[in-house]
Parts: C-alpha cells; sequence; structure tokens
C-alpha cells in the first residue's frame, strides 16, 4: 500500500529543520507532498510562486532528492481538504522543541476532528537544526549575517537578492 504523507508549511523560506523531517519522512512513506501554503493571514518574503521555486531549488538542485518521492504544490484549503484531495493518510509535522508542541498538538487534535481517518506523524530534524526557524533566518540575512549552517545555497542566493 503506498503511504503518501502532506507536510505543510510555509517554507518563507525552506531550512534545514524542514530538510531534515522531509529526509526522515522519505524512510517512511512512499510520497511526501511538500505543501506549500499561501492563506491570507501570514505576512510572507516571498510570494507562492517564489517559495515554490526555492523549495524545488532547495530539495532537487542543491540536494539532489528523488523528484519521484516528492511533490512541491501550493494550497489554500484545509490540510485534510488536501489529503483528502491527493489521498494522503497522514499530515507529517516537524517539531522543533517543546514550545512547538502545545501549538502542533491542538492542530492535530482539530485535524482529527475535521477527519478522523488522517493521522498527524511528529518527527523531529537533528539537534543541530531543532533551533533554525525561518524567522530568524531572515533576520539574520537582512543584518548580513552568514547562514550556511541554517539553509541551501540556492536559498541563501534568493534571501538575498531579496536583501540587496
Amino acid at each position: 500500500m503506498t503511504k503518501i504523507s502532506i507536510y505543510p508549511g510555509t517554507f518563507d523560506p525552506i531550512t534545514y529543520g524542514h530538510i531534515d523531517v522531509i529526509k526522515k519522512g522519505l524512510k517512511l512513506f512512499n510520497k511526501i507532498i511538500v505543501a506549500v501554503s499561501d492563506v491570507d493571514n501570514k505576512d510572507y518574503l516571498f510570494d507562492i510562486n517564489e517559495r515554490i521555486e526555492i523549495v524545488k531549488k532547495a530539495l532537487f538542485f542543491d540536494l539532489k532528492l528523488n523528484k519521484n518521492k516528492i511533490n512541491v504544490i501550493p494550497f489554500n484549503t484545509l490540510t485534510t481538504d488536501l489529503c483528502k484531495k491527493n489521498k494522503a493518510s497522514i499530515i507529517l509535522r516537524g517539531l522543533r522543541a517543546a514550545s512547538d508542541f502545545e501549538y502542533e498538538f491542538q492542530l492535530a487534535g482539530m485535524n482529527r476532528k475535521l477527519n478522523n481517518s488522517i493521522e498527524t506523524v511528529f518527527l523531529m530534524s537533528d539537534v543541530e537544526n531543532q533551533i533554525i526557524s525561518s524567522k530568524f533566518v531572515k533576520e539574520i540575512v537582512k543584518l548580513k549575517g552568514n547562514i550556511k549552517k541554517f539553509t541551501t545555497k540556492s536559498t541563501i542566493k534568493a534571501l538575498e537578492k531579496k536583501y540587496v
């Protein structure tokens, strides 16, 4: 049986923390759909098309991950509706620290109430990547700091273009 998971997020921008979750997810699932959110309640640095392109370059150009096992798509619906549309039975979520858990626990519970046939699986990134957040990466770049330990080369180029 094919196990498809949806990994939703804003990915503004993608970081090594996100990438850790994707790599670990590839060991568990046949396919991961990286779903780039475009809901209106966020203030994004990159628009949806830029974020999708950045994610694709990071995963397929910089890291050479398997395009047959990963699909990158935009979405602006409920994650449970996206799962149903893509025949995915699992929502993949990353945890960095205990502070993430309460929000993620509530979100998983709400998703379960919306569709009880969908499970949420939490994966932690490696210890060295647990402190990374897209927010901090953007702030460091804005202040001309070095972010090569936090994200891929193509993502760094995209960030630097925004702040030049």
